[in-house]
């Protein structure tokens, strides 16, 4: 069950108290309180878990405060949509915002090699204009004998030049609970320059107890990559792990699933999912689609096959997408040959644009059909500015 208050509504003031004195009449169930951020609105949500059945939903929205109650189902239910009409889990993060209308590009190395390519990855961020990345600075890796990322001792200067070219999230792969740790000394120790997004990566989908540690701690928002080798409802219940820690900024991405039907990509790209995702849950979705390719090739038409990839994900309306770009990709210590190049990052960013409003557009048409009034379909159609990047 979820009680959404109304807009007015302190979550420390007596109507609350009131609701939860109520609720503690029935054995066997536990609240939550918890924020929302919506588009206009930030709603306070009170989740309540155990058996609810024996909780009238109209004593509970007679009592002051209330604005309406939600009977969720059983998978998913701190994630999970239940109504089409309740608000997606929206959240803002070092003053970016994040929900499933939002659009960002996390562009940079797999793993972070020199501070000169990582200067040169951020300076060719900012030129662009986008303030988002993605640094590797812990790796599992497949091979034991692999590069296996600088770990803490990169992340003094990772942070000290996302701070000078103006990047403000960086999402960073952890491996253990201590990793969390490691990235929140640094960061204090830096000054803050730049916010960490905490990257759950596909070989630690279902690391339990990884999971736990991530969403019982707050600070940094999570990206969780979908289980190379599990399915969909798996890696949908991992996030709720998170969530039911008490950690709600999570982004969902989707990066291909382990299978020789994929070949000769990396992956079996699942980008077909975006919209699944966004009607099963109310968490942003992401798509990775350097992992699901694997390789830099470009086709017949002049495009790079990661450019035609992830413009699968952005047209079924992906929010973000996370893509690898070096410097010097045949250096590159992890994953170089799947790599874009720098010179390539303003192509990449331009054909993002161009289908993302084309995905803006059919959004807008998919309204007008469905007997939106026509001022209100000529209010959502894109604008050169509608991608926020």
């Amino acid at each position: 069950m979820i009680i959404i208050l109304k807009p007015e509504v302190d979550p420390a003031g007596p109507e609350v108290q009131q609701i939860l004195n109520t609720l503690h009449y029935y054995q066997g169930v536990q609240t939550r309180i918890s924020g929302v951020t919506g588009k206009e609105r930030k709603v306070i949500e009170i989740y309540v878990i155990g058996d609810t059945s024996r909780i009238p939903d109209e004593e509970i929205e007679r009592l002051p405060g209330v604005e309406r109650v939600v009977r969720v189902s059983k998978k998913y239910r701190l994630i999970g949509r239940h109504r089409e009409d309740l608000e997606a889990l929206g959240f803002e993060y070092n003053g970016l915002y994040f929900d499933q209308d939002s659009f960002h590009i996390f562009a940079g190395l797999c793993a972070v090699d020199t501070p000169e390519n990582v200067e040169a990855m951020f300076r060719a961020l900012q030129e662009v204009g986008i303030t988002t990345s993605r640094m590797g600075a812990y790796k599992p890796r497949t091979n034991p004998y692999s590069f296996q990322g600088h770990g803490r001792k990169c992340l003094p200067w990772v942070f000290e030049l996302a701070g000078k070219y103006g990047i403000k999230c960086i999402a960073m792969e952890v491996t253990k609970e201590v990793h969390i740790e490691e990235i929140y000394e640094e960061l204090e120790r830096a000054g803050r320059p730049t916010g960490v997004m905490l990257q759950i990566g596909t070989r630690n989908a279902q690391n339990f107890e990884l999971l736990k540690a991530v969403g019982s701690q707050t600070e940094f928002p999570v990206l969780y990559k979908r289980g190379m080798g599990i399915t969909l409802e798996e890696s949908l219940n991992a996030c709720e792990y998170i969530a039911s820690e008490g950690n709600r900024k999570i982004i969902f991405c989707l990066r291909g699933v382990k299978t020789n039907l994929g070949e000769p990509h990396r992956n079996l790209v699942d980008f077909a999912h975006v919209p699944v995702v966004k009607g099963l849950t109310r968490l942003p979705v992401c798509v990775d689609p350097t992992h699901s390719v694997g390789r830099r090739q470009t086709a017949p038409d002049g495009l790079q096959e990661i450019f035609h990839i992830a413009a699968q994900g952005v047209i079924a309306g992906a929010n973000a997408v996370l893509v690898e770009f070096h410097p010097r990709p045949e250096t590159a210590l992890c994953d170089g040959p799947q790599a874009l190049t720098l010179e390539e990052l303003p192509h990449f960013v331009e054909d993002m644009r161009v289908v993302r409003e084309a995905y803006l557009t059919r959004k807008a048409l998919a309204q007008k059909y469905a007997g939106v009034s026509s001022r209100e379909v000529q209010r959502d159609l894109p604008l050169s500015s509608a991608c926020t990047l």
